[in-house]
């Protein structure tokens, strides 16, 4: 603490995160609910196991590329405020502003405020009275349920566990990190050895690659361009229950040796979870159906399309294991999502931090307290995280969040490219891998992925890229301000 400072103001972060922790933040902050949910509404877009799988493997490949190649960026940089502090230097302060304009707007609040709403809802699995149906107040547009009240304590609690420190934040993290990714681990064990012989394989092995789109009472082959664009959108769910591997680099301030630590943190943690997602989606294609009925009378009889409310994770589990086994996996994504969340809201106060230090957010934010954690900026975000979850549903804010979250990394990496050009003698002491021919693919199945979902989900694409572009004049406004 600098001489002449406040007993309740710190100047700096202070190192407290090893490797172990780091990755533990990856990992945490990747799986969440998405991983339980959204194969439901894949396989619905392209109506075949092996297909549902490639979309899975795609995902991972473009996160792995996207960790590796930032990589480079997070060893020639490591200050709080990742992705921010990187197109702020690969291009201007305009750029880094919309990053952290969309984040806080979409970005990461949007993603928090869906983790937190799927808390709720599976928490309701197993006490009824936390239910959608449940409604305290109605106000026609907006409704406040119980879903909204756990939801938002969530949030509340969490933010509150976060201003008391990086070790605090930091232990709880890993707690339910390393917790839950034992307990995936043996769910895919046992889940793969008892549903080797269900007669869900002998079904699905039938289909394996005959994608077909059922729209009404019709049934579509998707083949050539269809099939590219169909799955191209059902990417969404799936590149979204991958997203936050980068909410690491936000905390490269509090990192200890960040120029090894972030970029191992980033590989490690993404190869980790992209194991475990094809896995578990292994688990499903052994356990049930894809090709279901909404009318069905049991978990078989719906598939992996129509499982109720989209839970696959439960209906796999109780198509194992029987009903009862149900509740216990609701139980686990309560605790999936409840550790999910922790490390969302630990980090991503860190880039509200640099915009204020850098006079582009409200200057309270660019304050440390006692703990040396921006405690005002871990406030802001879940206020407004708590305003989202009365916004919309759990898919509403992954379409939305997604969009503007490929317009970013589209940039991010872009901007190797162009540091390279004009910082071409600055220590990297990482080098991103397969440059430039592997960042340059994902730069190119990205653009294209962000034209379909613009043709094919204009609903929430095209709000999201005005919010992005509202930033321009409230950049001139902080400017002019400052």
């Amino acid at each position: 603490m600098l001489k002449g400072k406040p007993s309740d103001v710190q100047s700096e972060f202070r190192k407290s995160l090893n490797l172990f922790d780091s990755t533990a933040i990856v990992i945490g902050s990747m799986i969440g609910s998405g991983i339980f949910i959204v194969s439901a509404d894949m396989a619905r877009t392209i109506g075949s196991p092996g297909w549902l799988m490639v979309g899975w493997l795609v995902s991972g490949l473009m996160t792995i590329i996207a960790a590796v190649s930032y990589g480079e960026l997070a060893s020639m940089m490591p200050k709080a405020g990742g992705i921010y502090v990187y197109l702020r230097e690969a291009f201007n302060p305009l750029s880094g502003f919309l990053y952290g304009w969309t984040l806080f707007l979409v970005i990461q609040a949007g993603s928090i405020a869906a983790v937190a709403m799927a808390f709720g809802k599976f928490l309701g699995v197993i006490v009824p009275w936390f239910s959608e149906d449940n409604v305290w107040l109605d106000m026609g547009i907006v409704q406040f349920n119980t879903v909204h009240v756990i939801a938002i304590a969530s949030i509340a609690f969490l933010t509150w566990m976060n201003t008391r420190g990086i070790r605090t934040g930091k232990y709880l993290q890993n707690s339910f990190t390393y917790t839950k990714l034992l307990v995936l681990f043996l769910f895919i064990i046992i889940g793969l050895f008892l549903a080797k012989s269900s007669g869900a394989i002998v079904e699905n092995k039938k289909i394996f690659w005959d994608a077909v789109q059922i729209v009404g009472d019709q049934k579509i082959s998707l083949t050539g361009f269809a099939l590219l664009a169909a799955l191209s959108t059902s990417l969404v769910g799936s590149l979204f229950t991958y997203d936050a591997w980068y909410n690491l680099t936000f905390t490269s301030g509090e990192v200890i040796n960040p120029k090894r630590n972030v970029p191992l943190g980033m590989a490690l943690g993404t190869l980790i979870v992209m194991a475990v997602y094809m896995l578990t989606n292994l688990v499903y294609i052994y356990a049930l159906p894809l090709r279901g009925s909404p009318e069905g009378a049991s978990v078989i009889d719906n598939g992996i399309q129509f499982a109720t409310n989209d839970r696959v994770g439960t209906a796999a589990m109780s198509g194992i294991f029987g009903d009862y086994s149900a509740v216990v996996m609701a139980a686990f994504i309560v605790f999936s999502t409840f550790g999910c969340n922790n490390g969302l809201i630990l980090s991503g106060a860190r880039v509200y931090y640099a915009m204020a230090v850098d006079g582009l957010f409200f200057s309270k934010v660019g304050k440390l307290n006692s703990k040396a954690v921006p405690a005002n900026g871990l406030i802001f975000q879940g206020v407004w995280a708590s305003l989202l979850c009365l916004s919309g549903t759990y898919s509403n804010l992954l379409d939305y969040v997604i969009f503007a979250v490929l317009i970013f990394f589209v940039l991010t990496i872009a901007g190797i490219f162009v540091l390279r050009y004009k910082r071409p003698d600055v220590e990297r002491p990482y080098k991103a891998l397969g440059y430039p021919v592997i960042p340059a693919l994902y730069i190119l199945v990205a653009t294209f992925i962000l034209v379909i979902l613009l043709i094919y989900k204009p609903l929430y694409t095209w709000p999201g890229l005005v919010i992005v572009l509202l930033g321009v004049p409230v950049y001139y406004l902080w400017k002019r301000r400052k």
